[in-house]
């Protein structure tokens, strides 16, 4: 059956060594329709970001833009503008029919950490093309704060998928009718569209700005730091934030969404022409995301400025989700019996700040 693959076939893919790693796949990295995968041992300092190009490997160009190699093995840091390449531990060998797609994880893109997936014979970064046998990497760019890494620790997450699995928009508009998936109107246009909220019910709390001058975050220390080391607090009282160029921002929906067991959905940016910004840098929704609760659950915003000022507005449509097929209901749900740190969540920092 056409769709995205649940945890129960990433299971038997790694049974039968189509993924596979230099140390054992672990439990905890099977989520409900993804992989999280884990950085290895060896990181090198790159002079820009680069895609291989049809016929080439990452292994042949690393001489083309390689400045320096560290070794992970005790933590290293990776300082904020920097570009890094780091091997990944898994390897795949993705039967015909299979295809993949990366993305950052919640806690990475919170921390405006750049985690793009790399592959050999790459055209284009976080796709992996049908039928793939290779090694993986990540390129790490941290972009607000400078990060201690080990090897194990997991900043991105892969999705398989066979066939053809997004809805259409008639699709979307049959699945809403059945089981709602925002609250309030549903804006259905290349996918279900979502707000940003400036008008909070209670307070005047918003969002918070990354701070220019900060610490070392490490990120295995959860609940370690306090948020004011490295984060400004915005508030407002008019419904408008204006956005300066260059920084980052944690904002978040206005509508609460929810995620139907059979279903999946990435965040995608709205259109460009909307807004000198970009949204949102990390984007699976597991299935089960906001499901269950009777009000779904807010999406997180990460929100970057790119040439000039822009006055964002209360209510103003900011981007999409688009809803993918499961191939199979996963076994397990998000937020039910593993561990899901944003289930329910409002406007929500990285789980290292408290």
């Amino acid at each position: 059956m056409n769709g995205v693959l649940p945890d129960n076939a990433l299971r038997q893919l790694i049974e039968t060594g189509a993924i596979r790693a230099e140390q054992p796949i672990l439990p905890g990295q099977i989520q409900p329709a993804s992989l999280d995968l884990r950085l290895g041992t060896t990181a090198w300092r790159l002079r820009a970001s680069f895609l291989c190009g049809r016929g080439r490997k990452v292994s042949e160009r690393l001489a083309d833009f390689e400045m320096h190699r560290m070794d992970l093995s005790n933590g290293a840091v990776l300082e904020k503008g920097c570009v890094y390449l780091v091997p990944l531990m898994e390897r795949l060998t993705l039967p015909a029919g299979l295809d993949a797609v990366a993305n950052a994880k919640s806690s990475t893109g919170r921390l405006d950490l750049l985690t793009r997936l790399v592959t050999d014979e790459g055209t284009e970064f976080d796709r992996l093309p049908d039928g793939y046998d290779g090694p993986i990497y990540a390129e790490i760019c941290p972009r607000s704060f400078s990060v201690l890494v080990r090897p194990g620790m997991r900043l991105n997450q892969l999705r398989l998928r066979q066939g053809q699995a997004v809805l259409s928009d008639d699709d979307l508009r049959d699945l809403h009718a059945a089981q709602p998936l925002v609250t309030g109107a549903a804006l259905i246009d290349d996918g279900l569209g979502f707000s940003v909220d400036l008008r909070p019910k209670s307070g005047d709390l918003v969002g918070y700005r990354a701070r220019p001058h900060s610490g070392v975050i490490d990120l295995d220390r959860i609940g370690a730091y306090r948020a004011a080391d490295f984060w400004d607090e915005l508030r407002t009282s008019d419904g408008q934030l204006i956005l300066d160029p260059g920084a980052f921002y944690i904002l978040v929906s206005r509508e609460s969404v929810a995620i139907p067991p059979d279903y999946a959905a990435e965040m995608a940016p709205y259109l460009a022409m909307v807004g000198e910004f970009r949204v949102h840098y990390a984007g699976f929704f597991d299935p089960g995301f906001g499901h269950g609760q009777g009000h779904g659950a807010r999406g997180v915003l990460e929100v970057r400025c790119h040439e000039a000022p822009f006055a964002l507005e209360h209510g103003q449509v900011v981007g999409r989700l688009i809803y993918e097929r499961m191939a199979q209901r996963p076994a397990q749900l998000y937020g039910t019996g593993i561990a899901s740190n944003y289930q329910g969540q409002g406007l929500k920092l990285a789980k290292q700040f408290v």
